[in-house]
């Protein structure tokens, strides 16, 4: 055979090993490509927060809120260290920034400034203004605000809304830098989002996790958007910020049996937070509108037994005299459709539509009523500040008084409870609200001193209350069950 022409097994064999060498090199590229497949899904899966970080941190603010200690002392014998009196809102394990726990108590002169609390903020604008929550600033009689730089300036209110637990501040600065705002009605399920804020003082702390639901309704004025990123005391007021770096909501509940983060967390949508915070910014309050009912969930049995068809809707229980709801011809049983055009799907959606409306507007409401739809014409009215709780007859039968300036509805002891509790005097809460309900004093407790007087009986304790300072905060003396101590209040301006 001619070696220069291989045999036919030859070229069978060489064709068989190019083959393989083929088959090894497609397996190795559709390998490599299946690794660069995999990494690029566990990216995606895995996202890198540093640069979101790097760009947002520099606009998250710390709060630290300060109050002024009042004198003490008065029939019940000693003083107390106003540390201690700060155990009673934040719990026995409450230590302020800077105290040694096992150091002995400062002097305590009257007006000595002492911690309050911390929270979170976060610039909207490069002039200064801050949004927080309400109750990280409320009752504060200075607020510090501590930025990234280490630059600590004092804050003013601007304005603060309790319904919605938003609070605008400013500080005298410029150039700061702030977040953009976002979109929270595009927020998905399983969206990545991130917090920054200030967990028990530890400022700048960054924190992720995903959307576990949007539009969780836990109150009249606030849709929330529930996470499982991490939250505890002192993020409260801190930014909720998407993947693009844009603040969709503030972080302002957790929802936990322990007092810390257990995996579900509330934000106020910014889009909610940004029209309270231009009303406050205008005019410093929140003015909504009010028809005057009183709604509940329609519910399946409901709807299919007055022919309604579907659960929509906010089914009136009451309506009350002389509202505008009355003047429209409003009836208990009615249910609401609509509000001016839009769709009220829940009774939560009602005060919400109603509320973002211009009192003195004029609106078109349908209810069911009978089997079949209306339109009635109602003139919205102007809903007032919060309410004081109702008050109430006491145990001994004795006349309800008016809520007094420390949010307080008292009456006489009764002598069997005086007796039981081996006191001569005192007066028993029938309801807290307002500034007592913010010091942790509720129905069911006896006061028995305020500050440096002798409470005998109601008559002699809202008299009391009605000559106080209300420049400056006060105590009172608590008894409940067998626990007595000082809280310090502030009276309502």
């Amino acid at each position: 055979m001619n070696p220069r022409h291989p045999s036919p097994s030859g070229v069978l064999a060489r064709g068989r090993g190019v083959a393989r060498k083929a088959f090894l090199a497609l397996a190795a590229a559709l390998f490599l490509v299946a690794g660069q497949v995999e990494a690029q899904a566990q990216t995606r899966a895995l996202p890198d927060f540093t640069d979101l970080v790097a760009k947002a941190d520099p606009a998250v603010v710390n709060i630290r809120t300060t109050a002024r200690a009042v004198a003490r002392g008065g029939p019940f014998g000693g003083g107390q260290d106003p540390y201690e009196l700060f155990r009673w809102f934040f719990g026995p394990d409450f230590v302020p920034p800077g105290r040694n726990p096992r150091a002995p108590a400062p002097p305590n002169d009257e007006g000595q400034e002492v911690p309050r609390g911390v929270g979170s903020g976060f610039f909207i604008s490069s002039d200064g203004y801050i949004l927080t929550n309400h109750h990280v600033v409320n009752g504060a009689d200075d607020i510090y605000v501590t930025l990234t730089d280490r630059r600590e300036f004092k804050a003013k209110v601007i304005g603060s809304d309790e319904r919605t637990d938003v609070a605008l501040i400013k500080i005298d600065a410029t150039g700061t830098t702030a977040l953009k705002a976002g979109d929270p009605t595009q927020l998905r399920k399983g969206e990545w989002v991130m917090a920054i804020g200030s967990p028990f003082g530890l400022d700048s702390t960054v924190t992720a996790g995903i959307v576990s639901a949007t539009g969780r309704d836990t109150g009249d004025y606030l849709p929330f958007i529930q996470t499982d990123v991490a939250v505890n005391p002192g993020n409260s007021g801190g930014p909720l910020l998407n993947m693009r770096g844009e603040v969709v909501g503030i972080n302002s509940q957790i929802i936990s049996r322990s007092g810390g983060f257990m995996g579900i967390s509330l934000a106020i949508p910014i889009d909610e937070a940004m029209r309270v915070a231009d009303q406050l910014r205008a005019s410093g309050r929140v003015i909504r509108g009010r028809i005057g009912v009183q709604i509940g969930e329609v519910s399946k049995e409901v709807a299919d037994a007055i022919g309604l068809g579907r659960t929509a809707g906010a089914s009136v229980g009451m309506v009350e005299p002389g509202s505008p709801a009355e003047k429209a011809g409003i009836e208990p049983g009615d249910v609401i459709l609509k509000f001016n055009g839009k769709t009220i799907e829940r009774s939560s959606d009602l005060p919400r539509t109603v509320g973002e409306t211009k009192p003195g507007t004029k609106a078109t409401i349908q209810v069911w009523r009978r089997g079949g739809t209306r339109d009635l014409t109602i003139t919205v009215g102007e809903l007032e500040p919060e309410k004081s709780a109702a008050a109430r007859p006491d145990e001994g039968g004795s006349q309800a008084q008016k809520t007094n300036a420390l949010g307080l509805v008292v009456s006489d002891v009764p002598a069997a409870r005086r007796r039981e509790l081996r006191i001569r005097g005192g007066v028993q809460v029938d309801a807290a609200d307002g500034p007592a309900a913010r010091a942790g004093i509720r129905q069911g407790d006896v006061l028995l001193a305020l500050d440096n007087t002798e409470i005998t009986g109601a008559s002699q304790f809202n008299g009391l209350v009605a000559k106080l300072d209300r420049s400056r905060g006060h105590v009172v003396l608590v008894r409940r069950d067998e626990l007595t101590q000082w809280v310090p209040i502030r009276p309502a301006r």
